[in-house]
């Protein structure tokens, strides 16, 4: 794919307000999408998130409800709820370690200067910051979604307009170490989306950029 085509599939990409609920994703498109999610870059490479795939009408119905009751969560035809870690600390980073021992085949020894850095982070940061932290990583993930769908052209809407702790509970993230941060529906868009039929606007080059060259 050459750049000009990358920067039409960008051009052509919208937050789709009005998803189509008759066309589905094909299990490749899906599968597609959560492996661009999986090659995103995070902080020490840790992926401190996790992302909830709901492809369930009943359980979107009640996401619906708990994004008071925008039409994206029910008539996309996949959600993606991407949760930050709630809690870092020493046994997620050991199990992060292991995860590199295993796959790069390195010595848990040849690997501990790099542990007791990531600890040594986590701890000298207070818990909302470390929670902050987390929550930014899963904006990066985000990124990588976005724009891997536009090349495919698989529709998103990024969603931040939902209440966490009903989306926490209805997902059962507590039990799971997770909270809710960003939604993001997918699926293919409407003939009637307004949003996609508009010219994007944005701030010229000149104004965007701050060039020190």
């Amino acid at each position: 794919m050459d750049t000009n085509t990358i920067l039409a599939s960008l051009n052509w990409r919208a937050a789709i307000k009005n998803f189509d609920p008759t066309k589905k994703l094909t299990a490749e498109q899906l599968n597609f999408v959560l492996q661009a999610a999986n090659l995103a870059p995070s902080s020490y490479g840790f992926q401190p998130y996790r992302i909830v795939v709901v492809g369930n009408q009943a359980v979107k119905e009640k996401l619906k409800a708990a994004a008071y009751n925008q039409a994206q969560l029910t008539d996309a035809d996949q959600i993606l709820v991407l949760c930050s870690l709630k809690n870092t600390n020493e046994q997620t980073v050991a199990a992060y370690i292991k995860l590199i021992s295993e796959t790069r085949q390195i010595s848990l020894e040849d690997l501990q200067g790099q542990k007791e850095r990531m600890i040594n982070t986590v701890k000298n940061q207070t818990p909302e910051r470390v929670n902050q932290w987390a929550a930014q990583q899963a904006y990066l993930v985000l990124g990588f979604i976005l724009a891997a769908c536009a090349t495919a052209e698989i529709d998103t809407c990024p969603m931040e307009g939902f209440n966490p702790a009903q989306v926490d509970e209805l997902l059962n993230l507590a039990d799971k170490n997770l909270t809710a941060k960003i939604i993001c529906p997918l699926g293919f868009r409407a003939a009637s989306d307004t949003y996609s039929k508009m010219k994007k606007v944005r701030l010229s080059q000149n104004e965007l950029f701050i060039n020190l060259n």
